[in-house]
Formats: structure tokens, sequence, C-alpha cells
């Protein structure tokens, strides 16, 4: 009788501990966003050159802080 009290709960254990290896799946579907990156925030702290919802002052922008500010490959040299 107690033998069989021990196999119930090792089994029951053995369950508890296997209901922890489950994953969840991961269907989101991903960020969106509301409005363009270049329409911009409505900050103070923005560039004094850049124009808010300007799609080709956004990219001019961004073109020379890569190519000035956070390019690694240049400032090495």
């Amino acid at each position: 009788m107690k033998t069989r009290a021990w196999h119930v709960l090792g089994a029951l254990g053995a369950a508890v501990a296997l209901t922890a290896c489950g994953e969840k799946p991961q269907t989101g579907g991903g960020v969106t966003y509301d409005a363009p990156p270049y329409a911009g925030t409505g900050s103070n702290f923005t560039s004094p050159d850049w124009k808010a919802g300007d799609a080709g002052s956004w990219e001019q922008k961004l073109k020379a802080r890569m190519q000035y500010g956070q390019n690694e490959y240049n400032r090495v040299r």
C-alpha cells in the first residue's frame, strides 16, 4: 500500500516537473507603427536642420549620421 502511494506521488511530481518544460508559442504579429519614423515626435530635442514630415530631409540626416557620427570603420582609421 505504501509503495503504491509513493509511486503515485512520484508520478504526480514528475508530471508537475514536466509542465515547466513546456513553452508557449510566440505568435506575435510584430511591431506596427502608426506613423512613419520621419513624421517626428514633437520633441524639442531634434536637429535644427531637420524638418519633421520630410522624408528627404530624414534620409539625408541618417546618411550624414552614419557617415560621420556612428560609423566605426571611419573612426578607427
